[in-house]
């Protein structure tokens, strides 16, 4: 694999229509809102996308969601003592060498070269805090959205009974419309240090672009959840001299009515900056 050439920065502009893009547990799992209306995506939320999208591209994912594992294990912890060079290692407890578990570690698996990690498991004296240089921001939507509740019944029962069966209530929650910004940056000093290759940058950009295949549900419906737009600056610098806040400001979302409805309805424009343009999908 070659060295990160230079610093990444990506902005991804997401629409969300009749959909709940991410539920809240705390708040019976209506869509996250902030305190000005405005809907939110929580950065878990994307990683977790990031991660699903990984794996059906074939590669070796450690936090894995329940419903997706593809290895036969059932927690992290035994993930993690199955990879035998990384067990071996643990074994030795404080006499091992950290810096080889981080290596073993990153190799093994590309989302903790990504995102990093935290391995501390119950039983084991050895435990690892791993920074990744892929660093992403929680998604806003330009205007506030609207959230849309509708009550539903289950028409069956769960155990034999006498009786009706449309006796259990419930509520979904959805949004007429957003439009999400995803912002995010891939740092080349920390790269370094996991391993993330240019190859994992354009496994990255492929997750971003593709982010919601594979995730429909009944919260977000099959052509519920589309991306937009991907804003990619690869930069030569590991430094630039355009700061990764200002690059973010450079793409431009104006909406063109009160209520907007879709993505046609926003005007997007890039403030040219002195440094390398992006490529745009």
């Amino acid at each position: 694999m070659s060295e990160l050439k230079g610093k990444i920065d990506f902005v991804v502009l997401v629409s969300a229509t009749n959909a709940n893009p991410n539920g809240d547990p705390l708040n019976g799992n209506r869509p996250r809102e902030n305190f000005d209306g405005h809907g939110e995506i929580s950065d878990v939320c994307i990683k977790r996308k990031i991660r699903n999208r990984l794996q059906d591209m074939g590669e070796c994912v450690f936090v894995q969601s329940d419903g997706r594992t593809d290895d036969g294990y059932g927690s992290l912890h035994e993930r993690a003592e199955h990879c035998k060079e990384l067990e071996a290692e643990i074994k030795l407890g404080k006499k091992a060498n950290k810096d080889k578990c981080v290596r073993i570690a990153c190799e093994k698996w590309i989302d903790v070269r990504m995102f990093g990690q935290v391995f501390a498991f119950k039983g084991t004296e050895v435990s690892l805090g791993i920074r990744g240089p892929v660093s992403i921001h929680q998604a806003v939507s330009v205007s506030p959205v609207d959230v849309i509740s509708m009550q539903i019944t289950k028409s069956v029962n769960s155990e034999s009974k006498e009786g009706k069966a449309s006796d259990t209530m419930g509520t979904k929650h959805r949004i007429g419309y957003g439009l999400y910004v995803i912002k995010g940056s891939v740092n080349v000093q920390l790269a370094e240090k996991t391993g993330f290759s240019q190859e994992d940058a354009g496994k990255l950009k492929e997750a971003l672009k593709t982010l919601f295949e594979n995730d429909a549900s009944s919260a977000r419906p099959e052509g519920s959840m589309e991306v937009n737009q991907v804003y990619w600056w690869q930069h030569k610098e590991k430094t630039p001299a355009v700061s990764t806040a200002k690059i973010h400001r450079s793409v431009r979302i104006t909406p063109n009515v009160e209520r907007p409805k879709s993505f046609e309805d926003y005007t997007v424009e890039l403030e040219k900056l002195d440094c390398a343009a992006p490529e745009v999908y």
